[in-house]
């Protein structure tokens, strides 16, 4: 078995799900397919939830419609453009409509309810951010089945058994691989008796292509949960550990991992390797080459990740591994924006020791907030965070506990890993950075967002 995930990016449009398709009709063996969310539908839906939790109704249904138009596009354009093939335009119309369709509807009747208290602000994202995961694997499953790549649509919420914190669920993994297992399991047994029954090969039985989304599971109580932003690729790690896969591959729109992000640094340098650790530390600081949580499951049962460029198929990318033949030598830079700079200190100017930090990171977990980069002084902790709706109610609840706090907003988070002399003398000085660590091989900057 190997994982495939394919992010929004990568199936933007109807040329997106064909290249998908073109880049998993080749897999002979088992191949689970995790799918983002569709281009920036995830963002549409925000607005979508913004607007249904302050009560504004109609212009919730109005943003929601305006993907289903984007949705539908995509739709029409593989099943009913010139170029589809003549068994994708035979099947399809009757059974991509109705299953869309069903989706849209379900989803209009959930924004049609009455506005629910603002304190369930996460349960309600999850229910209604979830259904761009619903849209995009639909489609994706059904136009892979019409142009002859048999598969089955997976509910990842009938697999994922998360716990009840919504918009940042953790999945428990023994419950979760108990029921993947099951779902593969019973293709194969149906595949066998296929065989058994026609004397044929089962391919009229059981598939062993399967798609589900990233980002989504449910809670005990089976509700929607979310795994937080980009959660798709820890879906895949996920999955790959349950189903003891050979490999997980991510397919995005670049060479493989680069030391820098092209849009923001054009001298980036393609990376071929790196270790667990490595990733690690890239993605705890704000790289977006994967998910955070996603090293940990694959390390546990030494799985390698691949990042592979979607344009390429052949091409073999960047590997992450437990083991590399060299060290990274060359500086990873990695810009984390939208990030906020505060400054606590306890109002009677006692020590900030280590029941203050307690009291201090109390709150930031009341909140689901989690601290990018702490710095303390004899009296003070300068933290940055994400950006948060919680910021005013952070702040409060801090001020409530006996701290006085100040904070810069619009800011950004600079972590040069391997930095150089030219690298400290070009990022790690001048009046525009406001905070700044250094180790021996890592420095980080806060500074006001330079774009």
């Amino acid at each position: 078995m190997k994982v495939y995930k394919f992010g929004g990016a990568s199936v933007r449009s109807a040329e997106g799900v064909r290249n998908l398709r073109h880049i998993v009709e080749d897999e002979r063996g088992g191949l689970f397919v995790i799918v983002s969310a569709m281009g920036k539908t995830t963002n549409a839906l925000e607005t979508v939830v913004d607007h249904f939790m302050a009560g504004r109704r109609e212009e919730a249904l109005a943003a929601f419609e305006v993907s289903v138009a984007y949705h539908n596009g995509i739709v029409e354009e593989l099943f009913g453009g010139a170029d589809v093939p003549a068994s994708v335009s035979s099947s399809a119309p009757v059974s991509v409509p109705a299953s869309v369709t069903a989706l849209y509807d379900e989803a209009r009747a959930v924004l049609a309810s009455p506005t629910p208290a603002g304190s369930d602000f996460e349960r309600w994202y999850d229910r209604i951010v979830s259904y761009g995961e619903l849209l995009s694997t639909t489609i994706v499953s059904e136009y892979l089945n019409a142009s002859g790549v048999a598969n089955r649509w997976v509910d990842m919420r009938e697999c994922f058994a998360t716990d009840d914190r919504f918009k940042y669920a953790s999945v428990d993994m023994e419950a979760t691989e108990i029921r993947l297992k099951a779902i593969v399991l019973s293709e194969a047994l149906r595949g066998e008796g296929s065989a058994s029954d026609t004397g044929g090969a089962g391919d009229a039985g059981g598939v062993n292509v399967f798609v589900g989304q990233g980002f989504i599971g449910a809670s005990p109580a089976g509700e929607t949960t979310t795994l937080g932003r980009e959660g798709s690729d820890y879906s895949a790690a996920v999955v790959a550990s349950a189903l003891d896969a050979e490999s997980v591959s991510i397919w995005k729109d670049v060479p493989g991992v680069l030391n820098a992000d092209p849009k923001i640094f054009p001298e980036s340098t393609f990376i071929p390797e790196l270790t667990y650790l490595d990733a690690i530390e890239l993605a705890f600081s704000g790289a977006q080459i994967i998910h955070p949580k996603t090293i940990k499951p694959l390390q546990n049962k030494n799985i390698p990740l691949y990042v592979r460029p979607f344009g390429d198929k052949h091409a073999v990318g960047s590997v992450i591994r437990e083991k590399i033949a060299a060290p990274v030598e060359v500086p990873i830079l990695i810009l984390k924006r939208e990030q906020v700079l505060m400054t606590i200190r306890p109002r009677d100017y006692s020590f900030v020791l280590e029941e203050k930090m307690g009291d201090i990171f109390a709150v930031f977990e009341r909140f689901g907030i989690k601290a990018n980069l702490v710095q303390t002084s004899a009296v003070s902790m300068s933290v940055s965070i994400d950006r948060t709706r919680h910021l005013d109610e952070l702040a409060g609840a801090l001020e409530a506990g006996g701290f006085a706090v100040r904070y810069n907003e619009d800011m950004e988070l600079l972590t040069v890993r391997g930095y150089t002399p030219e690298c400290l003398q070009r990022y790690g000085r001048g009046p525009e950075v406001y905070l700044a660590q250094r180790t021996r091989r890592i420095l980080r900057i806060v500074r006001p967002r330079t774009v």
